[in-house]
């Protein structure tokens, strides 16, 4: 297993739409595991593909306190949404920062497994929230697009700032982002 490097926003690569995945095979079974070793050494408790510059539509999550759950859903597609849920989100690919979100709070999803096999499972509350906020990683969309345009400016030149003077940027990293 390997780790792999995590893009950050504004990393225009954030807004590719992921491609279906053809066929399940070893290559992906390692690319999975490869991103749930990321996610688990960042901290977050969710990573798409498409933040790893694999432009495919997989995604990995794990919102246990032990990391006892990880799952894994390929060509995942939400098939039903109810409720409403706003949670402070955070995201590997934009560290720091955590701002509040309005999502569903209940959802069924249809994905393959690793075995290429179908299946559906139904999610809610914190496992819906991160599963939709990676699918809209698949889809080239970052939880900033929910803000205000002045709220992602500000979040944009923090960053990019920070990369120019790494001393300076004191983000907090104490919560794990999705």
């Amino acid at each position: 297993m390997a780790i792999l490097e995590i893009l950050e926003y504004p990393d225009p690569r954030l807004r590719t739409r992921a491609k279906p995945v053809e066929k399940v095979d070893d290559a992906l079974r390692t690319l999975a595991a490869d991103m749930l070793e990321t996610m688990y050494s960042a901290p977050g408790i969710g990573l798409a593909a498409t933040q790893v510059n694999v432009h495919q539509r997989v995604l990995v999550v794990d919102v246990s306190e032990d990391h006892s759950n990880p799952l894994v859903f390929i060509n995942p597609q939400i098939i039903e949404r109810d409720g409403v849920e706003v949670m402070e989100e955070g995201c590997l690919s934009v560290p720091g920062f955590y701002e509040p979100v309005e999502r569903a709070q209940h959802i069924r999803v249809r994905a393959l497994g690793l075995d290429g096999e179908p299946f559906e499972r139904e999610a809610e509350d914190l496992l819906a929230v991160c599963i939709q906020h990676e699918i809209d990683h698949l889809d080239g969309k970052l939880f900033v697009d929910y803000l205000s345009d002045l709220k992602r400016q500000r979040i944009r030149k923090k960053l990019e700032k920070g990369r120019r003077h790494p001393e300076s940027s004191a983000h907090s990293l104490n919560s794990p982002a999705i």
